[in-house]
């Protein structure tokens, strides 16, 4: 499922596509970042992020500014509506999900509750 940039059901910010290239750039040709939502974390589901060289039929294709952020069927129940931003703030610099599903977070943003 490849998804255009009108009515995505979930955004990449134009930092964190920025970002998402320097990454891309030190691996092989192709490769994509996956974003996940697995069970677990103090809140109960926590987001996971990987470097992936193939799609799923499945997947949700985002493609922003010459990158592609891959996300699963399942993952995207929870993430619909979602901002996938990046912060790069004095206390760190990271990645960070803008979840309208999420009715809870846990301190360090990267575990959430629906």
């Amino acid at each position: 499922m490849s998804a255009t940039t009108e009515a995505l059901p979930v955004t990449v910010s134009p930092r964190a596509a920025a970002r998402i290239a320097k990454i891309l750039a030190k691996e092989p040709a192709g490769a994509m970042l996956r974003v996940a939502v697995n069970g677990g974390g103090c809140s109960g589901f926590q987001y996971d992020f990987s470097i992936d060289t193939s799609r799923n039929d499945d997947d949700l294709a985002i493609e922003k500014d010459g990158v592609t952020v891959l996300v699963d069927e399942t993952s995207l129940e929870f993430m619909r509506g979602a901002e996938i931003d990046f912060a790069d703030e004095l206390i760190g610099a990271a990645f960070k999900i803008n979840n309208p599903n999420a009715t809870a977070s846990c301190g360090c943003g990267t575990s959430f509750s629906v």
